[in-house]
């Protein structure tokens, strides 16, 4: 009897199986593209939320000063909103809080929401909001819902409020290739990549910033803040300033609310009526100290009586000074140009000078640029005004100088846009092709107080070959040699290698050690 065609070897079943389960694994792998467009919305979504969480904000301080100003009309309006603030803050940080569980259930306990390492998971996001016996994304529909009831119970436009109620709807889905309605967290969670699920968790925010931010505006809207009435009469004092130097003048407006500009108001101060009818108070005080003053308005109406408003204010006199501070902070540094303001309060610029010991101090348009010499030794700046046509000394201000902090060195590289950027270590690394490209190390200060280039004298690459050994290799200057650049080309993905001892000097001639930096190949 001949065998059948049916037997197989063990060794052919087993090759069978592998190939089921190969498909199988193709069959569930999602594209790396799909991925990275999903980070890429997940990105643009974060922004729009910041966007709107401003607008927001804008609309609650609006509200805020008009409750301060009017508590009768606009406290219960603000009221609402901050109700409205806090109810949605919880919702927004408890999705916030679902997007770690599922980060975590994916990359593991402490994982970073902002840097997903297994991006494709399918299986995280069903783990955390379907499975269980109080199922979290069930949860969540039940918190739309009833923050939808809030919201909108909340606005009187029609047509706002159906807009939120369709961003925020929770009702089941079809679902393409299903026999029937999923439920609303089933559509959105199941068999769901982790980073699609922490994208359309960001979406659902950004639908809850919106419905508060539509909400505020219903409330805004109902406390008329842009309707100004005038509802009595009363006086001001609006003086130019309430200090004076001494020898200098003291100015004032003292006007009516309201004024009618065909009629306007006699203005009494200490009794005596001034000679304008422009309500300007001027005089020369020639002491120190400060002055009270008060006096009246008498308003004409058109039935032939007179009302008058009473109203009080004062002045203060002081000697004369001036300001003086670091533009950077409250040092100078050796070697370089610090940028200094010099002011003289009510003296012009062009009548104010200055000098400066250990070192020279030089005027650049409005401001002043120090440059001092010796580390340890203290800068004096002297200031002088020129007041009424004499100068006057006003004023000496010590400062201290030190050396220039080191630089960070870092590697200058341009970006997929085109654009220069710095890559100083570690991190998500840098590309292979933006490595190779890299003519070699720089180093600057630029912590946006200090922005000052250094000279790269040299430095070493260390990579380590498969047994761990260091291969150490020497730069050309601040260059990359010919040697490092061909180890550059011999790394995969995920290597690293350290780039240490790095000499650079800075525009004080001083020459410095370099902290290493860790480059990790992408």
């Amino acid at each position: 009897m001949g065998s059948s065609n049916n037997k197989l070897s063990p060794r052919q079943k087993m090759i069978n199986l592998m190939y089921i389960v190969l498909t199988a694994m193709l069959a569930l792998n999602v594209s790396s593209d799909v991925l990275n467009g999903f980070t890429q919305v997940e990105e643009g979504l974060k922004r729009t939320n910041n966007n709107v969480e401003e607008r927001n904000a804008a609309i609650l301080n609006t509200l805020e000063a008009f409750a301060a100003q009017n508590p009768d009309k606009g406290q219960r309006w603000f009221d609402k909103a901050t109700e409205v603030r806090r109810v949605t803050d919880r919702l927004y940080l408890q999705i916030d809080s679902l997007k770690q569980l599922i980060v975590n259930e994916a990359d593991g306990s402490g994982a970073d929401v902002e840097n997903i390492q297994s991006r494709d998971n399918l299986e995280a996001a069903s783990v955390i909001m379907l499975s269980g016996t109080k199922p979290r994304g069930a949860q969540l529909r039940r918190d739309i819902d009833s923050y939808r009831t809030y919201i909108t119970s909340l606005m009187t436009d029609s047509i706002k409020r159906s807009s939120v109620e369709k961003a925020l709807s929770t009702e089941p889905v079809m679902r393409k290739g299903t026999l029937g309605k999923q439920s609303w967290e089933e559509s959105k969670f199941d068999n769901q990549p982790v980073v699609a699920a922490i994208t359309l968790l960001t979406k659902l925010q950004n639908d809850v910033k919106y419905a508060e931010g539509e909400t505020l505006q219903t409330l805004l809207a109902n406390v008329d803040a842009g309707d100004v009435r005038v509802n009595e009469l009363n006086a001001f004092v609006i003086p130019q300033s309430r200090f004076v130097m001494r020898g200098g003048k003291y100015s004032a407006n003292i006007v009516l609310a309201a004024v009618d500009t065909t009629a306007r108001p006699e203005v009494y101060v200490n009794g005596a009526k001034l000679p304008n009818d422009r309500g300007l108070y001027e005089l020369n005080p020639g002491a120190t100290g400060t002055f009270d003053y008060k006096g009246y308005l008498e308003v004409p109406h058109g039935d032939g009586s007179v009302t008058r408003h009473p109203f009080s204010s004062s002045y203060t006199v002081i000697e004369p000074t001036a300001t003086v501070s670091a533009t950077m902070m409250n040092v100078l540094y050796a070697g370089i140009d610090n940028p200094i303001s010099i002011s003289v309060p009510g003296v012009p610029n062009s009548s104010v000078s200055a000098s400066m010991t250990n070192g020279s101090l030089t005027r650049s348009g409005d401001h002043w640029v120090a440059h001092p010499n010796k580390v340890g030794d203290d800068a004096v700046v002297s200031v002088t005004a020129e007041m009424d046509g004499r100068p006057m000394k006003m004023t000496e201000t010590k400062f201290r100088v030190r050396k220039l902090p080191d630089p960070s060195p870092y590697i200058a590289f341009k970006d997929n846009n085109g654009n220069t950027a710095n890559y100083k270590g570690g991190g998500r690394g840098i590309a292979k092709t933006q490595l190779l490209a890299a003519p070699g190390i720089e180093a600057a200060i630029d912590d946006d107080l200090l922005n000052i280039k250094f000279n790269v004298l040299n430095f070493e690459t260390v990579f380590f070959d498969s047994m761990g050994n260091a291969i150490p290799e020497v730069s050309n200057g601040a260059q990359f040699s010919q040697r490092q650049k061909d180890s550059f080309r011999r790394l995969s993905r995920g290597k690293r290698f350290y780039i240490s001892r790095v000499k650079a000097v800075g525009p004080d001639g001083i020459t410095r050690d370099l902290a290493p930096i860790e480059v990790i190949v992408n």
